[in-house]
């Protein structure tokens, strides 16, 4: 029988941290967990938006200010933050155009991994249980990470490809993370999922006609928010789930379905690969995990 979060336990006295949460899959998620008597922190960049979302929430939820494009702002939030139990790397963007973040980093790249891994990096002494990180099947749409030049100095900038490059980044770097806390015999656990296509607001922002379309295209293809976020849900709730696994929708080519292990591209499985994309990450964000 399919996983549901009907299956969730009761989630009282656990405490979420949930980034991009105002809104799509982050919001569905952040409701099935209040529900369950979860506390649940929505790390947000536009707090003015997600406090009314919150409040419409019933139940502990609460909300921070978190831009993932601003290191400095990675950082002060991180500090704010006592010991919690599960941190849900949610928040991202989707073939936007060109631009560079507050620390000069590709934003696509920078806000999807690099925010994420230095937020996770601060906070992995924080954190009691697990960390869900959010990948795509659009990793698979890339023929390489350009290692030497992650940050777009060299090469001309295609946004589908960027995104691409990210993606697989948030499954390496899930994945590693995962091999270096068992490495470590840490207690934590890392868990790379990926939701299928929703139509959430990141179709909605490439600044094309693509924002007037692809919604309804999506529709046909995907499944709603509610269910696309099963996969985080499970992952970031079940006990006996394996971390190893990347946990998601398998039907329609990945696109919908319930939650199942899925394959994954022969570069997200890399081993020396993920070793250098970690150790360029720690160079670029200037966080080093301690295990």
């Amino acid at each position: 029988m399919a996983w549901k979060p009907a299956d969730i336990a009761d989630q009282t006295g656990r405490t979420f941290v949930i980034t991009g949460a105002n809104g799509g899959l982050g919001a569905e998620t952040t409701k099935v967990l209040a529900a369950k008597g979860a506390t649940v922190i929505m790390a947000c960049r536009n707090k003015a938006k997600a406090e009314p979302i919150a409040a419409a929430i019933p139940g502990d939820v609460r909300v921070a200010a978190l831009d993932l494009a601003d290191l400095a702002s990675v950082r002060e939030f991180a500090e704010q933050q006592g010991e919690f139990d599960v941190l849900v790397n949610n928040a991202g963007l989707m073939n936007v155009p060109f631009s560079r973040t507050a620390d000069g980093f590709e934003t696509q790249f920078g806000v999807n991994h690099l925010g994420h891994f230095a937020l996770t990096g601060l906070l992995l002494d924080r954190v009691r249980d697990r960390v869900v990180t959010l990948a795509s099947i659009a990793h698979k749409q890339t023929p390489k990470l350009w290692i030497d030049d992650l940050n777009y100095e060299n090469r001309r900038y295609q946004r589908n490809l960027a995104y691409a490059q990210a993606k697989l980044a948030n499954l390496m770097f899930a994945r590693e993370l995962q091999r270096r806390l068992g490495e470590a015999g840490a207690k934590q656990k890392s868990y790379a999922v990926h939701p299928g296509v929703s139509a959430t607001d990141l179709f909605a922002r490439t600044e094309t006609l693509l924002d007037r379309v692809s919604k309804p295209v999506i529709r046909l293809i995907g499944h709603p928010p509610a269910k696309a976020a099963h996969s985080t849900l499970f992952a970031a709730t079940e006990p006996d789930a394996d971390p190893t696994v990347y946990w998601g929708p398998n039907r329609l080519m990945q696109s919908q379905g319930p939650v199942e292990a899925c394959p994954s591209s022969s570069l997200s499985r890399n081993p020396e690969l993920s070793r250098r994309l970690w150790e360029e990450s720690e160079r670029m964000t200037g966080v080093a995990y301690e295990f």
